[in-house]
């Protein structure tokens, strides 16, 4: 008894093509407001997770 494989045309990059073509369809450029709304809650991260790497250097520091 002898095992086909199944006889598939499909082409991988055609299906990923397709998959990106629809999410870039659905994206859009942010209007300003909220654009700057993105920006700060970014840098407050930023700045929350720098303060947090000092204090445990300074802690370092203190502590040998």
């Amino acid at each position: 008894m002898e095992i086909s494989k199944p006889d598939v045309k499909f082409n991988i990059n055609e299906e990923l093509f397709r998959k990106y073509w629809r999410i870039l369809k659905l994206a859009r450029t942010p209007k300003k407001e909220e654009f700057s709304k993105i920006a700060l809650v970014a840098a407050a991260g930023v700045i929350i997770v720098g303060v947090i790497g000092f204090l445990i250097y300074e802690g370092m520091l203190v502590l040998p």
